[in-house]
């Protein structure tokens, strides 16, 4: 996939829209709860930007996988969540408001993260022949395709709410549709590669997606928070925002061989979030069976 206008302009372009979209959901009170819950946020936050990262850089080195996997998955591991943990959350019953949040907040902090995780998996794993890569220019695009889109949002859903909330489901949708064809773009593109290490990515990426769920429930377990603030935790560290990782592979990169991983990973991350939602429902109809009825006279 050589660069051109589909991978320098139009793709950071889809996002940007997607990210936009994203704004449209956000009001300044998804920011401030970080002062009213702060240890739901906290525990959250560290998950995802600190402990995932770590999570994925063991299971690469334990799984052995070829470099241009380990990579991917260290750059999945540094791009958080989007809007499509937060419509897990939802259809899981999950602290939405958190859930919301935790995706604003990481948002903004993996633009900044993000950049010094990809540097080092590139001396880790690559280390030869490494794509040329700068710190700045990516601090600059990330900021210029999620950022800037996320505030405009914002200020269209701060004066245009009714516009905002009316375009929700458009977003939503046009998010989704945006992931599954970059997601098919790049495994037919990379179909040669695939075939030789399709079954260690989707081992490792599996394996990433499980165990990050895990780490949200032990995280919140720690955390003594309620039952829906850990649904929450596990789906916002278990779900990653796949279109992001797989744009900085194609066009920040332009090393469409290590958006194999994230697009593996756009496919397999939904295995863990569906088994959470089953266990949380059998849960709850234990709890209601449970639940001694009180009689009216």
């Amino acid at each position: 996939m050589q660069a051109s206008v589909l991978t320098e302009v139009l793709l950071p372009l889809a996002l940007a829209f997607v990210m936009f979209g994203m704004g449209l959901t956000l009001t300044p009170a998804d920011f401030a709860r970080l002062l009213k819950a702060p240890r739901a946020v906290i525990t959250g936050f560290i998950g995802q930007i600190v402990l995932l990262p770590l999570l994925a850089l063991g299971l690469c080195i334990a799984f052995g996988v070829p470099d241009y996997i380990a990579v991917g998955i260290m750059i999945l591991a540094a791009c958080p969540g989007g809007t499509t943990s937060n419509l897990i959350s939802h259809i899981a019953k999950a602290n939405l408001a958190l859930s919301v949040s935790l995706t604003a907040i990481s948002t903004i902090a993996c633009v900044f993260t993000t950049p010094f995780i990809i540097q080092f998996a590139l001396n880790y794993f690559v280390k030869e022949n490494a794509p040329e890569f700068s710190i700045i220019q990516t601090v600059t695009g990330l900021v210029g395709i999620s950022i800037f889109p996320v505030i405009i949002g914002m200020a269209i859903r701060h004066f245009k709410s009714g516009f905002a909330m009316k375009t929700e489901n458009f977003f939503r949708q046009f998010s989704m549709y945006f992931m599954l064809l970059m997601i098919i773009g790049v495994l037919v593109s990379e179909r040669d590669n695939l075939a030789t290490s399709f079954e260690s990515a989707f081992l490792v990426c599996l394996a990433l997606n499980l165990l990050s769920v895990l780490l949200g429930l032990v995280l919140a377990k720690i955390s003594a928070l309620a039952f829906k603030d850990s649904l929450t935790l596990a789906i916002e560290i278990g779900v990653q925002n796949a279109a992001l990782a797989m744009l900085i592979c194609i066009t920040f990169l332009q090393a469409p061989d290590y958006a194999i991983a994230p697009g593996v990973y756009g496919i397999a991350m939904y295995i863990g979030p569906a088994l959470l939602a089953l266990w949380a429902k059998r849960n709850a109809k234990i709890a209601v069976k449970t639940t001694p009825k009180v009689l009216v006279k």
